[in-house]
């Protein structure tokens, strides 16, 4: 432990220095979110509604989808529009028309220039004045802008309630009169908030987001200066890091591979065994997931069909998107916690009595959760569990869409999965040994994942929007982003460890510096998700210098995947380790993405002056899916096959299909972006810069033949994509039936010999006189 007092010391100011800011800010952001007045009434003094219809319209938006029909505040799906600068852009062309007409003029339009000149100046005092008096809590609104809100209340009841196909809104999606008028008060809010300024400022509740030339919302001069600023520090961390590296010893990192697998002759304990179960779920997850993610890719086509089949009619968008994200998460975060399981007692040599059990409770309440949560969800959104939405239904926020009652459950299913952890791991924590900090960091992760996630039940039902946004990003940042990275980097070292292709020391060292400095930018960083959702400029000035800073580390990544090659290279000296070359491939393929998904497509959106104008745009997929299936998702596929490799280490595989799966997953997500998702969010951007947010997210805008050209380029893509995950799950569930073993190879001692048969290399039993 001594060794490593500098480091440890650096991860203890780290994670409490940030989380002091981040929960002191988080504090300060919420206590000044925009208000929710107790009513909204005309210069007349005519009611138009009330604080309650705002909240119940937020309930009502939630409930048939949320996040996954449009967007609010730039969060959200991208095939509907985003709907406070829909209702943004039609408040203020319904006031000019208005206003121009009584001039005289048929529309705002076939004015001259100066006189929509000075409408235009007129609109901007009229909609960034603030009329909310906090003694009353009153919102005072002209006539015209009352005038507006009736007839874009029945624009959206419209929309809601016949369907459209350019939006993926199904017929019938939203019916109930009162419903309606409640969610378009919501609207009528958010969109407030984006163009009202500020008591005693010139800046907007939501930092002037969305861009809306008419009513002259630009980015504010914190937005231009913080990313130049970012910038600056971005290639002065860089610099730094590689200075760093460079004057480190030179030694090698590696062990001197042993003779033979040091796995070999073990037998798996029970609870090992166990673990298995859960990664075939997960295998049939992902392919469950592959399925809604082509029907969702296909509705920004077609809106309501596939290939003329009415699946809306039964599976509309809101809720394929919806199980698309639910099953990456679980099937993601089952590979990794059942990881977790295994790794367990082959780090502490230890099985406690009933380990196994738990282990099966543990996969049955999974099963449960899962089940359970997706079949609430299609419940919700059909509008078939009335006030148990909330608890039983769709949340309606994004990555965090399961009802409250499956949240819990699953919240109670990690603090279990964590205290199996712990007795297992608890053996090994109490004696001296060189793996001792590893293990305690082991364990620090394992702590952090049930700790974060329940930062999801910190809002309720009727919370304001800036206070759920806050909290649903500690889960996707904090607990996806964060620490699952820390627990798997921790994994992947203990199981380089237990092959004896790392020092101990070395391994140790490097998680933990790996840990403090991704976590130096990564805790803070969080602040980059919520610019635009109601914060003020403290947030922009921080998330945009600390989310510059998770660029840092993974500017080296180059490294560790010339590592892991080198490690897999180490199977022509040591004929066992290849065995393990399509695990280690894997890892080499996170290095890889995470470098591009979550470095260069991250820091493409992450400055503030570039995510005002694309939040909410198709650049924010681009990184979703490289970041998230690139990184994440292969890091579970290769610490599957990490797992099942280890628990049959004497045992050959026929590895073809698994050739087939690796380069056609990774061609396959390269060519969906760069094909398709990429040009599609660039031109969404130059849209964006040149007219509003609300013409980039317009059917008038995303229904053009050459933006639908550019989304059936998602076809060659997708397809190779799923061909590789189809091809990788029939691997799997061939280790199942036995169908991926290869009998004609035989194993002595763990080592197997290459002979060339031909032109192609297969495993052969060494000859006696061999040995």
């Amino acid at each position: 432990m001594k060794s490593y007092k500098r480091l440890w010391i650096a991860f203890a100011l780290v994670v409490v220095i940030s989380f002091a800011v981040l929960g002191g800010v988080g504090y300060h952001v919420i206590s000044n979110a925009p208000p929710i007045p107790q009513r909204v009434v005309t210069t007349a003094g005519t009611l138009l509604f009330t604080g309650t219809d705002i909240t119940n319209g937020q309930g009502v938006w939630q409930s048939i989808g949320g996040q996954e029909i449009g967007s609010i505040w730039g969060h959200g799906a991208y095939v509907a529009p985003d709907w406070t600068a829909d209702w943004l852009h039609r408040e203020s062309t319904m006031t000019l028309d208005s206003w121009a007409r009584q001039q005289g003029g048929s529309s705002y339009d076939a004015l001259n220039v100066e006189q929509r000149g000075a409408l235009q100046a007129r609109l901007r005092e009229e909609m960034r004045h603030n009329t909310y008096d906090p003694q009353t809590e009153t919102i005072t609104v002209s006539p015209v802008r009352a005038q507006a809100f009736g007839a874009l209340e029945q624009h959206y009841a419209d929309v809601f309630g016949k369907g459209r196909d350019e939006y993926a809104i199904p017929q019938g999606a939203l019916t109930d009169p009162l419903k309606q008028r409640e969610m378009a008060a919501f609207f009528w809010w958010t969109a407030w908030a984006s163009t009202t300024n500020r008591p005693h400022d010139n800046v907007t509740y939501t930092n002037n987001w969305p861009h809306e030339p008419l009513v002259a919302n630009e980015p504010t001069p914190g937005s231009i200066v913080w990313s130049i600023i970012s910038f600056v520090l971005l290639l002065a961390a860089v610099g730094g890091m590689v200075w760093y590296f460079s004057s480190r010893d030179p030694s090698p990192i590696h062990e001197t591979p042993p003779a033979r697998d040091p796995l070999f002759g073990l037998s798996p304990t029970p609870s090992q065994r166990a673990t298995v179960k859960y990664f075939y779920v997960a295998a049939a997850m992902v392919i469950l997931q592959i399925a809604c993610g082509i029907i969702t890719a296909h509705y920004g086509v077609e809106g309501s069909a596939l290939y003329g089949i009415p699946l809306a009619k039964w599976l509309p968008y809101s809720i394929s998107r919806t199980w698309h994200l639910q099953l990456a998460i679980f099937w993601i975060a089952t590979s990794w916690l059942a990881t977790g399981l295994y790794v367990a007692p082959a780090v502490s040599g230890y099985e406690p009595k009933g380990q196994r059990l738990g282990v099966n409770l543990l996969f049955g309440a999974l099963v449960l959760v899962v089940g359970g949560s997706l079949t609430g969800e299609w419940l919700g959104v059909e509008q078939k569990l009335g006030n148990l939405w909330f608890w039983f239904g769709n949340q309606g926020y994004e990555y965090i869409e399961l009802g409250r009652f499956w949240q819990i459950l699953l919240f109670v299913g990690l603090t279990f999965w964590l205290w199996l952890m712990w007795r297992a791991l608890q053996p090994a924590l109490k004696r001296p040994s060189e793996s001792r900090p590893l293990l305690i960091l082991f364990l620090l992760a394992s702590i952090a994942i049930p700790l974060f996630y329940a930062s999801g039940l910190m809002y309720g039902q009727r919370s304001n929007l800036v206070t759920a946004e806050y909290w649903r990003w500690w889960v996707v940042h904090l607990w996806v982003e964060g620490f699952f990275e820390v627990f798997a980097t921790v994994v992947i070292a203990f199981l380089f460890t237990r092959l004896k292709l790392l020092r101990t020391e070395t391994a140790t060292r490097s998680v933990l510096f790996s840990t403090v400095i991704f976590l130096a930018g990564g805790i803070l960083g969080t602040f980059h998700h919520l610019y635009f959702s109601g914060t003020g400029p403290a947030v922009i000035a921080l998330g945009s210098v600390f989310s510059a800073m998770e660029v840092v580390p993974l500017v080296l990544i180059g490294a560790e995947a010339w590592e892991n090659i080198r490690l897999g290279r180490q199977r022509n000296k040591t004929v066992w380790i290849a065995a393990y070359k399509w695990p280690i491939w894997f890892f080499v393929a996170v290095a890889f993405w995470n470098f591009v998904g979550a470095g260069l497509f991250g820091f493409f959106i992450n400055p503030p002056v570039a995510l005002y104008y694309m939040q909410g745009l198709n650049t924010t997929p681009v990184h979703g899916h490289t970041a998230l299936f690139g990184v994440y998702g292969m890091l579970g596929l290769g610490l599957m096959l990490f797992c099942l490799r280890a628990l049959q280490p004497g045992k050959a595989w026929k590895d073809k299909p698994l050739t087939i799966a690796f380069w056609s997953i990774n061609i396959g997500l390269s060519f969906m972006v760069i094909l398709s998702m990429l040009p599609v969010g660039l031109l969404q951007g130059w849209a964006s810069v040149k007219y509003g947010t609300w013409y980039a997210r317009s059917a008038e805008f995303l229904q053009t033949p050459l933006m639908n050209d550019l989304r059936w380029l998602r076809v060659p893509g997708d397809t190779l994509f799923a061909i590789g995950m189809l091809a990788f799950c029939w691997f799997l569930f061939g280790l199942l039936t036995g169908r991926s073993y290869d009998d004609k190879a035989y194993v002595e001692e763990g080592g197997w010999e290459l002979v060339s048969i031909g032109s192609k290399t297969d495993y052969a039993e060494k000859s006696q006189s061999d040995s």
